[in-house]
């Protein structure tokens, strides 16, 4: 009777000369069951290739969760690629408005233990919405939350909760404005402003205040529209822990 061969034996067997298509002769090192190794530089090469395959999958992944990110964050599509480092300035005033805004995101660490705002008043076009979502991808990249926020679409995500089919509630649509690490609220006095608008403005940028977390307050309006607008509380509070007023007082970017 034949005894059944051993398929470890052939493991103990020398290397053997072979031929690979591509990068000639190689020696060959026996495997299980008369297998032998293949060409090491053809193995070499499809180990990159897979690895590099997994790198791109990789960063495909990390870009499809970032770009989630950002949505989630409310940003708007046309500033979605607002960065600091593509806003370019061409005046004295603009060069003081990014050197403020590359401080605030650099040291936002800091402004966010001491609860710092800061307030972008001027002109349209002049690229206050441009340095506030620089700021916010900028922490958003160091792991930090954001979100982008109209008065308009906070009164409305807040009226939204008051119809009976709403599955949020207002003290939630409160939370969503509150809990996040910076808060981008722009178009303010756009409208006249009814005294539910400008409460709800002061029990938002209230407990923003209360909880240490910092805002950046956006308008068209000048500084003293903007005091009078919000109301000499929530100034008072800005103002608190070196909240900063930044006026951008040139020409709009956009008819150039």
């Amino acid at each position: 009777m034949n005894r059944p061969t051993n398929p470890f034996s052939r493991l103990h067997q020398p290397p053997r000369q072979a031929e690979c298509a591509d990068h000639g002769a190689y020696l060959a090192n026996p495997l299980l069951n008369d297998h032998w190794t293949g060409c090491p530089q053809c193995d070499e090469a499809e180990i990159g290739q897979l690895k590099a395959r997994d790198a791109a999958l990789k960063e495909a992944e990390d870009l499809s969760r970032w770009q989630q990110r950002v949505v989630d964050a409310g940003i708007p599509l046309r500033f979605q690629d607002r960065t600091l480092n593509t806003y370019v300035p061409d005046n004295v005033g603009a060069e003081r408005a990014l050197a403020f805004a590359l401080d605030y995101a650099r040291q936002f660490v800091a402004n966010l233990s001491r609860g710092t705002s800061c307030v972008f008043v001027g002109k349209p076009g002049t690229g206050k919405t441009h340095l506030a979502v620089g700021i916010a991808l900028h922490i958003m990249r160091e792991g930090r939350s954001a979100r982008y926020l109209t008065v308009q679409r906070a009164v409305r995500r807040i009226k939204d909760t008051w119809n009976r089919e709403s599955k949020e509630r207002e003290s939630d649509a409160l939370r969503w404005m509150t809990e996040v690490d910076f808060l981008i609220l722009d178009e303010i006095g756009v409208q006249f402003g009814s005294d539910f608008e400008k409460n709800l403005l002061f029990e938002v940028l209230n407990a923003r205040y209360e909880s240490r977390r910092p805002s950046v307050i956006l308008s068209n309006l000048n500084q003293q529209e903007v005091q009078g607008y919000l109301g000499e509380r929530v100034v008072d509070r800005i103002r608190e822990d070196g909240g900063r007023v930044i006026t951008f007082d040139w020409a709009s970017h956009r008819r150039k």
